[in-house]
C-alpha cells in the first residue's frame, strides 16, 4: 500500500495512529478532570513508589560498588529518595503541595516547547493548534502559581488532566488536517474500461 505525503510529512494512511492516540489522551483528561483529587493523590503516591525504588537502586549500586569514590553520594541520594518517597505515602497533602510546585514547572517547559515547535511549523497543518496547546499550559501555570496553594488539593489532578485534554485534542486536529490535506493530493480514480 502507497501513501501520499503531504507537505506536513503525514502520509494519509498515517493520520489514524495520531488520531487514536489523541483521542485516548482526551479521554484520560476528562477523567483526571472528573476526579481531581483521586488523581493528585493518584500521582502522589505512584511518584512516592518511583522514589522509593529509584532510591533503593541507589543503596544497591552504593554498597557493591564501595571502593567507587561515589558510593558516598549514591549512598546519600539513597536515603534523600527513599525519605522523600516514604514522605509522600505518609503525608499526601504535602505532597500535592509540592506536586503542585512541579506541575507550575512542567506546565511553563510544556507552554514554552509548544510554543518554539509552533515557531518551526511555519506553514504547517496544525500549527495553531499546537500554539493554542502552548498558550493554554502557560495560562494554567500562572493561574495555578496565583491561587497556591489554597488550590493545591485539586490543581495537579484538573490542571494534569486540562493539559492532557489540551495536547489530545491539539493532536486529532493535527491528524485530520493531515488527512484531509493527503485527500486533496490523492489522484482521481480512472474512469472503467469501455466506458
Amino acid at each position: 500500500m502507497s501513501t501520499v505525503t503531504t507537505e506536513s510529512g503525514m502520509g494519509t494512511t498515517n493520520w489514524r495512529p495520531l488520531a487514536y492516540a489523541g483521542s485516548a489522551i482526551v479521554l484520560i483528561g476528562l477523567l483526571a478532570i472528573a476526579l481531581p483529587f483521586a488523581t493528585g493523590l493518584a500521582v502522589t503516591y505512584l511518584l512516592g513508589g518511583l522514589l522509593v525504588v529509584g532510591g533503593i537502586a541507589h543503596a544497591g549500586h552504593a554498597f557493591t560498588t564501595r571502593d567507587w569514590k561515589g558510593s558516598l553520594w549514591q549512598a546519600t541520594l539513597a536515603g534523600i529518595s527513599i525519605a522523600a518517597g516514604l514522605l509522600l505515602f505518609v503525608n499526601p497533602i504535602v505532597g500535592l503541595a509540592s506536586l503542585t510546585l512541579l506541575v507550575i514547572a512542567y506546565l511553563l517547559v510544556d507552554g514554552f516547547a509548544e510554543l518554539a515547535l509552533a515557531l518551526q511549523m511555519a506553514g504547517e497543518a496544525g500549527r495553531g493548534w499546537i500554539a493554542a496547546s502552548g498558550t493554554l499550559s502557560l495560562i494554567l501555570a500562572g493561574l495555578l502559581w496565583a491561587g497556591f496553594p489554597s488550590s493545591a488539593a485539586w490543581v495537579v489532578g484538573f490542571v494534569v488532566g486540562a493539559s492532557l485534554l489540551a495536547t489530545g485534542i491539539s493532536m486529532i486536529a493535527v491528524a485530520y488536517r493531515g488527512r484531509s490535506a493527503g485527500e486533496d493530493m490523492t489522484p482521481p480514480a480512472t474512469s472503467p474500461r469501455g466506458a
